[in-house]
């Protein structure tokens, strides 16, 4: 089983947005270090939790770090960025830290109605995703009509970060998937993974279907100790959907010592099921069976805590558990 990284560059209560960043750099060395395949970084623009608005550049400080391990974006947000601006700073990417660059690529838009006003980009805009991915691809390959610089020296690999319509998109172009979040637990999901393997097209980047799983993993010696590990994501995600605003981690004792109402409770307990958090039995299970049920080549494990000490043990541990 492959498993690779995904850091969001989570801000904790006590730290600056600064350290975030410190500390994804921490953890990707460390990743290189326990034999890690990928290690990969997000987009999100004005939001308090996470410090990481600009894979490139994330990506450059990674590759300046690191030596060996592949590094890219789960995923550039295609509808706030010009497909040749992209281009070029994956062509840069991949020049400075050669065929160890990866490109995954979204459609997400703003979180709130003022950043998506800030990113000039308004839910009522046209849906250009598809015509976007296929010039983005273009001018990595030196196909365009005008030529993104520094000109490519190999093929640089493209992951569309897909639900529902896009697996249709990554189908037609011929390209790898990276699926997440709640169309994991869909009933829709067997027949659209279906649907994407009979209607794929092999390219020069995919001679055939493959699929990525993403989603939280934690791991620690009991399944109680994962939970706890677990807590300040699902306790952020729960309070987002109270106050509109996703914050920083914050520490379980803390997170304990606040009032819990029974509505909290239910959203926090929804949250954590969404993930394989347990003992490393019960995360090996958890993972076969998603991997069983999806035919999937790797999992991108995206989990935060706010203990750091925990969470490079839970990395180790999840490395460990891979190889057996």
């Amino acid at each position: 089983m492959r498993i690779s990284l995904l850091d969001r560059s989570r801000t904790r209560a006590g730290y600056s947005d600064i350290a975030a960043l410190t500390h994804t750099i921490e953890r990707a060395v460390s990743a290189e270090r326990l034999g890690y395949h990928r290690f990969w970084v997000a987009e999100h623009h004005a939001v308090p939790g996470i410090a990481s608005a600009s894979p490139p550049v994330l990506l450059g400080a990674l590759g300046a770090h690191t030596t060996t391990i592949r590094i890219g974006s789960g995923g550039v947000m295609l509808p706030h960025h010009q497909p040749l601006v992209v281009a070029e700073q994956f062509l840069m990417l991949d020049a400075l830290y050669p065929d160890r660059v990866d490109l995954g690529v979204g459609r997400t838009l703003g979180f709130t109605a003022p950043v998506r006003r800030a990113l000039r980009h308004g839910l009522d805009a046209p849906d250009t995703f598809t015509e976007d991915i296929e010039e983005l691809r273009d001018h990595l390959d030196g196909a365009a009509p005008v030529t993104a610089r520094p000109v490519a020296e190999r093929t640089i690999p493209i992951f569309v970060l897909a639900t529902g319509k896009g697996l249709a998109v990554a189908a037609r172009l011929g390209l790898p998937v990276v699926i997440g979040g709640p169309v994991l637990s869909s009933p829709s999901l067997p027949d659209a993974l279906a649907a994407y393997r009979d209607e794929f097209r092999p390219s020069l980047r995919a001679p055939e279907p493959a699929v990525t799983v993403s989603l939280d993993v934690l791991v620690a010696d009991t399944d109680a100790e994962a939970r706890d590990l677990a807590l300040p994501e699902a306790w952020a995600m729960a309070r987002s959907r109270q106050t509109g605003e996703f914050g920083p981690l914050e520490p379980v004792a803390a997170i304990r010592a606040q009032p819990w109402t029974n509505q909290l409770r239910e959203r926090v307990e929804a949250q954590l099921a969404q993930g394989a958090i347990g003992s490393p039995a019960t995360v090996r299970s958890h993972l076969d069976r998603l991997v069983e049920a999806t035919g999937a080549q790797e999992i991108v494990a995206f989990s935060s805590t706010y203990d750091r000490a925990a969470q490079a043990a839970s990395d180790a541990a999840l490395r460990d558990l891979a190889r057996d």
